[in-house]
């Protein structure tokens, strides 16, 4: 369909298509760009771009969400507009010549916007991805997570971890991807096949953009720059005492980042051993950890984690970069349609994404 829809507006049928997967986050909040350990693993929701090369600085962008058809160059800054992430990344495929122009780009997505599935991500990897293949560059995936992460950081200004970006270049769906965001050393782990991790909206909808996140990035540098290290997630509890000459929150951000590391270690050794029981409890400290500690989530997520569990759920918690969006649960398969049934019933402006 998206090559139809290609051909209709731009007059010819794309060079070539490619799927990327959105990805949720088991266990391991804000530790990305704290050096610490994640968990995530991608879902069978992603983003598919079209895409023809141009050989002028225009970028044509056609998107299934929005009606207008965007024309932007690769002399444009940031505009705080859909397109952005796109043109960004077009913009650094040239600077790492993966293309040498503009480009005809269609996209089509099943991720719901504002849901923390990382749809950012997966639209610039998916692009970065394309410029690989018809420039047939030698560029690893992570290499390609790298890049992304860049266009993020320094085109769009949103200071975000590697994480997203190493999930959806690496990982497939009904896989964990382990990730050291310090030395990007990682291993993808099979999820036992009589679980799944279940995806579900608050229904409250959340733009990382607008201003929390960074705060709770600022509030972390304030503990690297006191410790005089970046990697404030592998902090001692000697270092950690060390902070109680800070303010109250501040050194509850650096609880959070030590405690839901050390988690994220335990659990990733759960997983592999198919002790999902053990998991699900780790997956309700690190969401207490979240609410409590680095105060990134809502009451009314915080109702739905916990019903949830009550519900029949091993576990839950909010995923993404919090204020909203989605909450992962881990659930037994044979279970799963009743306490789908169960849970929404009790919030009906949630709903179930996968």
């Amino acid at each position: 369909m998206i090559a139809e829809k290609f051909k209709d507006v731009f007059g010819s049928p794309p060079v070539t298509t490619l799927f990327t997967p959105g990805r949720v986050n088991l266990i391991g909040e804000h530790t990305d760009y704290n050096g610490g350990m994640v968990l995530p693993t991608a879902i069978d929701l992603g983003v598919t771009i079209a895409l023809n090369p141009r050989k002028d600085g225009q970028v044509r962008i056609l998107s299934d969400k929005f009606e207008t058809l965007a024309e932007r160059s690769l002399s444009d800054s940031a505009v705080d507009h859909w397109s952005d992430y796109i043109v960004g990344a077009v913009i650094y495929a040239n600077k790492a010549g993966l293309l040498k122009g503009g480009a005809d780009i269609a996209v089509e997505t099943t991720l719901p916007f504002g849901a923390g599935l990382s749809s950012s991500a997966a639209v610039i990897v998916c692009i970065l991805k394309v410029g690989r293949k018809l420039s047939g560059r030698d560029i690893s995936d992570t290499d390609i997570a790298v890049l992304a992460r860049r266009v993020e950081n320094e085109f769009i200004g949103m200071p975000c971890g590697i994480m997203d970006q190493m999930a959806v270049a690496i990982a497939r769906s009904g896989q964990a991807l382990t990730l050291d965001t310090e030395s990007l050393k990682f291993d993808l782990v099979d999820l036992p096949a009589d679980y799944h991790m279940a995806v579900v909206h608050s229904g409250q909808f959340r733009q990382l953009s607008e201003g929390r996140y960074k705060i709770r990035k600022e509030e972390c540098d304030v503990i690297k720059k006191f410790l005089e290290r970046d990697d404030i997630c592998r902090i001692t509890d000697v270092e950690y005492a060390s902070l109680s000459s800070l303010p109250d929150h501040i050194q509850r951000r650096a609880k959070h980042c030590m405690t839901d590391h050390r988690r994220t270690v335990e659990a990733a050794k759960l997983v592999a051993n198919e002790d999902l029981q053990a998991f699900g409890k780790l997956m309700i400290e690190s969401h207490a950890s979240q609410r409590d500690d680095f105060e990134i989530s809502l009451p009314l997520v915080d109702r739905l984690v916990e019903d949830a569990v009550k519900s029949g759920a091993l576990g839950a918690r909010q995923t993404g970069g919090g204020f909203g969006g989605c909450i992962v649960a881990c659930v037994q398969k044979d279970k799963l349609e009743g306490w789908k049934a169960d849970l929404l019933s009790r919030h009906p402006d949630a709903f179930y994404v996968c």
